[in-house]
């Protein structure tokens, strides 16, 4: 600002004496802040006058402020001087610098100028010409983030923050904020990972940029090898395994899972220790003098070997040579002659005895030939094994002629003559009974073809299966029972024996449909057995004709060795089709799965009919994928074909669950009552073709079925019937404990009926039968069952048993056969397929859902979420616990509100209603 009579100022006055203005206090460079004016002083001595001039021009005399005082020590006159600059003066100004301000000072010598002060307007843009940007970097790695600020007077500056936490470089010397602006990380650590902020401030202002997320990610490594296990095989050829874990380092933040195999498998032989074996005996050497010769013999037929055993006995022998007539070391000649006397004594000895085995001979013959003349008034005998698969012998002792229920002993009956019962059958004539060959004995009688010999063996009701008629009706057990059968209260257990004549039966457990691109699910009803076709699979305008079938009977894989079947045999197509995205098969199974004590297989039968194996359940592959619940096991595979769970024992702790059931029926002669005991494999397909042929016997649950579990050490099983009333009751002359091989037991045999017993009442009267079976392995566990039943059926409670949804539909097509809704499964995948900030991705989704194994199986799939969905939509299919999936979504932090939630609609107005009872 000027003013009119600067040009009356003068830049200097006459000389005088003294010294020249000298300043103490000169402008200093301002900025105005929003609208506040700012303030220039100066302070000089000796100084008679003080005037600013700005940008050349003197301010007027009215704007200033002074005052003036003495300096004690000096006796000078101080004077001091201030202005205000305001926002307008500085705006107004447009020149070729910035707005500037001078103080100039007098005194009786002269003049002196302070130096020029400019006056600018602060201010601080809002944008960052740079945000930093995110990275994911590998651990040890460089981390640069690049910052500008935005423009502004003063220039601003900056500073960073880590997780709203200021970061200090002299604090760490890993970290360097120095170099315009930008933050440099030498060597990236896991703790360096976080969220960082660029803040830019001067006196106008602060900005914040946008944070920069910073990922450092560990690469999985593998650990090293253990040592190779011991040959599984004690003697011959065997396999030895190594395995190594993706823990050195383990994956970190998304890092990359370790490629290659986690085990490794050789095969071995061990040297089978060999037993030596005497060669035959030499011939006896020459006499010698001393009346004796000798043999020899060498422990070389073979020869021990790799630790076998030495022979036993004596490598020569001796004897004399001249029985006994030879004297040695001069004996008296009367010493020979009582030897030969001796002789003699031994021949009459030995011809009494053959005479007396001559006359035991004839008597035995004599009485063999009277019994055979009155056989027909004799003694029947009968061989339990015949009823009972082999279990023990008993007999029948004499009875009175002309009892209608025995037969003449006489005549045997013939077991490989094809004739089928469809229930009890009586046979009062004994003329229509044919002969039973000696070779049927030992065949195992739980369902053969029967030629009856009494109506006391028919009256157990052990007939043929007939074959299936018609579709699988749904009234057998429930397929999830997931639990070991307990005891039930009285009032309930009614509830739990279904009606047996209400279930029909089927010639092959088959289910088809027609599928497209929304996928669907097959089911077997009753089975356990299940078929999920993902969404997308197919092929989008496309239908195909999908099946999931089950053997029945025996199945065509014959195990290896130790090697046994632990579930159904199952087979889906057509084997020519193949899938984009892997569908889930599940396959019930037996086994108490303990990776200590269980090696697990997955098999398929090739088109030549012979069977390979696909995979170990404890495998790393990318190929297929087992996932094995303690009663199912569910495989993500990409072609179809048929498929079976194979188990090798590899300890003697190794369990077979077997569900023990008891079924009776009344015989036709109305005074008996037939047991039958079953002990089969714990899965629902088993249990299902033994109610089926019970139905075609008659036959009636008569207890709610128990889990036995059956050790693989070699023990047999034993089933015996207890606490029979004895003034009411008494069991036929069946022994009433018979016993099983373990081998028949452990193979799981296809005919699973083990027991057999036969009950007659006193009195016709008697119509409550109470005892107890009970069914326990040597050495191993026990099972008790309670029987209470009425043996007339008019008496009995036939509950109709309520199904569960897959049986009345065993296809189910579209969005209707999944438990997620499509569009809260779509979210969930985009959300977690995409590579994450802080390892919030599907390898977590994987974890919370119990999937810590065989990831890079899902690391090899165009969405890992989506087939990670698949799997739990196999694993839930009956219970379909959203709220948990919801539960493990809301852990990792990815959803705000639960699944159950959203898909509430789904839930509440089901398109198939559903029973939960026995699951």
């Amino acid at each position: 600002s000027g003013n009119e009579n600067s040009e009356a100022l003068p830049e200097s006055i006459p000389s005088a004496p003294g010294t020249l203005p000298h300043f103490l206090e000169e402008p200093d460079d301002s900025y105005i802040i929003k609208s506040n004016p700012i303030v220039l002083r100066c302070r000089a001595v000796p100084a008679m006058q003080i005037f600013f001039k700005c940008n050349g021009e003197w301010v007027h005399q009215n704007e200033h402020v002074s005052h003036e005082s003495l300096d004690e020590a000096t006796g000078l006159k101080v004077r001091e001087v201030s202005i205000n600059v305001t926002r307008q003066q500085v705006e107004d100004f447009h020149g070729p610098e910035d707005y500037w301000c001078q103080c100039v000072a007098w005194s009786h010598l002269g003049t002196s100028k302070s130096r020029k002060a400019s006056v600018r307007i602060a201010y601080l843009r809002k944008n960052f010409e740079q945000d930093p940007q995110g990275k994911e970097v590998p651990i040890e790695g460089m981390i640069v983030l690049h910052c500008r600020p935005p423009e502004g007077v003063p220039a601003a500056e900056v500073e960073w923050l880590k997780n709203e936490e200021p970061i200090d470089s002299n604090l760490d010397e890993n970290i360097d904020t120095r170099a315009d602006h930008n933050l440099i990380i030498r060597q990236a650590r896991l703790s360096d990972s976080g969220n960082y902020t660029c803040m830019a401030a001067n006196i106008v202002a602060k900005r914040r940029s946008l944070s920069a997320t910073v990922v450092v990610y560990v690469n999985g490594g593998w650990s090293s090898w253990t040592e190779w296990s011991s040959c599984n095989a004690r003697c011959g050829r065997g396999w030895q395994k190594r395995s190594r874990t993706c823990t050195n380092p383990a994956p970190l933040n998304g890092g990359a899972f370790c490629e290659g195999m986690s085990v490794q498998k050789i095969t071995c032989t061990s040297l089978c220790p060999v037993d030596g074996s005497w060669e035959v005996w030499s011939e006896w050497s020459v006499c010698s003098p001393e009346c004796e010769h000798l043999r020899v013999r060498e422990c070389a037929a073979p020869a021990p070997r790799n630790g076998g055993k030495h022979c036993e006995g004596l490598s020569q022998e001796s004897e004399n040579c001249t029985e006994g007539l030879c004297i040695q070391d001069k004996k008296p000649l009367h010493e020979i002659k009582s030897q030969n006397v001796e002789r003699g004594g031994d021949i009459a000895l030995y011809s009494g005895l053959a005479a007396a085995v001559l006359a035991v001979a004839v008597l035995a013959l004599g009485v063999t030939l009277y019994r055979r003349s009155q056989s027909e008034y004799g003694v029947d005998v009968i061989d339990s094994s015949a009823l009972t698969g082999g279990f023990q012998t008993f007999n029948f002792k004499t009875v009175r002629q002309g009892n209608s229920l025995l037969l003449n002993s006489s005549l045997q009956p013939d077991l490989t003559v094809s004739r089928t019962y469809s229930g009890p059958i009586c046979l009062q004539d004994p003329l229509d009974k044919e002969l039973m060959t000696e070779s049927s004995l030992f065949n195992p009688l739980a369902d053969i073809k029967v030629k009856v010999q009494s109506s006391f063996m028919v009256s157990l009701g052990v007939t043929e299966r007939a074959e299936y008629q018609g579709k699988a009706h749904p009234g057998t057990f429930p397929h999830g029972t997931h639990r070991p059968f307990g005891t039930l209260q009285a009032r309930n257990k009614a509830m739990y024996i279904q009606n047996l004549a209400s279930i029909s039966s089927s010639s092959e457990l088959r289910t088809t449909a027609l599928f497209g691109h929304m996928g669907g699910r097959l089911v077997v009803p009753n089975t356990g057995v299940s078929l999920l076709i993902p969404h997308g699979a197919i092929p989008e305008e496309s239908s195909w004709e999908i099946y999931l079938a089950i053997t029945q009977r025996e199945s065509s894989l014959e195990p290896e060795g130790p090697e046994v079947l632990l579930g159904p045999e199952v087979s889906c197509g057509p084997p020519e089709l193949s899938v984009s995205t892997p569908f889930a098969l599940t396959i019930p199974h037996c086994a108490h799965a303990d990776p200590q004590h269980w090696n697990i297989h997955l098999k398929r039968r090739t088109q030549q009919g012979k069977w390979e194996e696909v995979m170990s359940v404890e495998e790393e592959t990318t190929s297929c994928y087992c996932l094995l619940d303690p009663y199912a096991c569910h495989i993500l595979l990409n072609s179809f074909g048929t498929y079976a769970l194979i188990g090798e024992p590899i300890s003697d702790c190794a369990v077979r669950q077997l569900k023990v059931a008891v079924f009776g029926c009344l015989s036709c002669n109305s005074l008996d009552y037939n047991l039958r005991v079953y002990c089969m494999d714990n899965t629902p397909c088993a249990f299902q073709e033994v109610v089926s042929d019970e139905r075609l016997q008659g036959g009636q649950l008569l207890e709610e079925p128990k889990l036995l579990h059956f050790k693989g050490n070699t023990c047999s099983l034993q089933i015996s019937v207890l606490d029979i009333p004895p003034f009411l009751w008494r069991i036929k002359p069946l022994p009433a404990c018979q016993e099983v091989p373990f081998s028949r037991v452990w193979r799981g045999s296809p005919r699973p009926l083990l027991g057999a017993f036969s009950l007659e009442r006193f009195s016709p009267a008697t119509t409550q039968l109470c005892c107890k079976v009970c069914v326990r392995q040597l050495q191993g566990h026990e099972q008790l069952l309670h029987i209470q039943t009425s043996v007339l059926e008019t008496e009995r409670e036939n509950i109709t048993f309520f199904a569960h949804e897959d049986s009345n539909f065993p296809a189910q097509l579209g969005p209707k056969a999944f438990k997620i809704p499509h569009s809260i499964r779509q979210r969930i995948c985009a959300t977690f397929d995409a590579p994450s900030a802080k390892g919030k991705d599907w390898q977590m989704l994987a974890q919370k859902n119990s999937i810590s194994r065989n990831l890079s199986f899902f690391a090899t799939q165009s969405s890992p979420s989506a087939v990670i969905l698949d799997l739990w939509e196999a694993r839930h299919q009956h219970d379909g616990d959203l709220d948990s999936l919801a539960c493990a979504l809301e852990e990792i932090g990815r959803t705000h509100s639960k699944v159950s939630d959203v898909a509430e609609p789904e839930l509440e107005e089901p398109e198939f209603p559903s029973s939960r009872n026995g699951l």
